[in-house]
């Protein structure tokens, strides 16, 4: 991955283009995940929420999580620690009413990335992965809270928790975001589709329009 677009196979479609700043604010925005393992016939998936860790150049190169000892997506990720992780951005509905066209085709407008991840677990990466996690939902909040306001509960619950790093061996994505439309139609979409979180990544792929 560069700075620049991440190219997926060579030659990059129109919606495969973004960079690794798009990467960090989806996954900041967007956290909870889909994280899949297991073979074809055993697949086991679960909705996770994940910190992204980077390196110097603003890379993704983990995932911090943690899950409950009882999943079973535990298990399968145990035997064969090869995951895949799925984040859903935004996402909503564009109509003709959207666009003021009736000649113009309803879609659906949405933001994605599949990670593919190596996982291990480790017990002692299960303190400091909900210490993460807390610190990151919490972030900005006028009276944040903090674990140890759980008192003793909070040790109780650990037993049955483990925490985990993903480490990251490919990213693809792909972010429909009205890059094709023509400008005017662009402009219409933004300025009526009531979605909020979808106008502004809109707006954040189309910045030059």
């Amino acid at each position: 991955m560069t700075d620049g677009d991440i190219q997926a196979g060579g030659d990059v479609a129109l919606f495969e283009r973004f960079n690794l700043g798009d990467v960090r604010a989806l996954i900041a925005e967007f956290p909870l995940a889909w994280v899949c393992g297991g073979r074809a016939a055993t697949l086991e998936a679960s909705l996770l929420p994940l910190v992204g860790v980077y390196d110097a150049d603003g890379q993704l190169v983990e995932l911090i999580g943690h899950l409950m000892r009882s999943n079973p997506l535990f298990t399968a990720l145990t035997a064969e620690p090869a995951a895949t992780i799925l984040f859903t951005g935004p996402q909503a509905y564009v109509s003709p009413e959207h666009a003021g066209r009736r000649d113009w085709a309803p879609t659906w407008n949405y933001a994605q990335l599949k990670i593919a991840a190596d996982i291990e677990f480790d017990d002692a990466l299960t303190e400091p992965s909900l210490q993460t996690l807390i610190a990151a939902m919490e972030e900005g909040r006028s009276d944040p809270w903090h674990i140890d306001e759980l008192g003793e509960r909070y040790r109780s619950m650990l037993d049955h928790i483990i925490g985990f790093r993903a480490t990251v061996t490919g990213v693809t994505g792909k972010f429909k975001l009205g890059q094709d439309e023509r400008a005017d139609t662009l402009h219409a979409i933004l300025g009526a589709l009531p979605d909020a979180a979808t106008v502004a990544w809109m707006q954040r792929f189309n910045q030059r329009r």
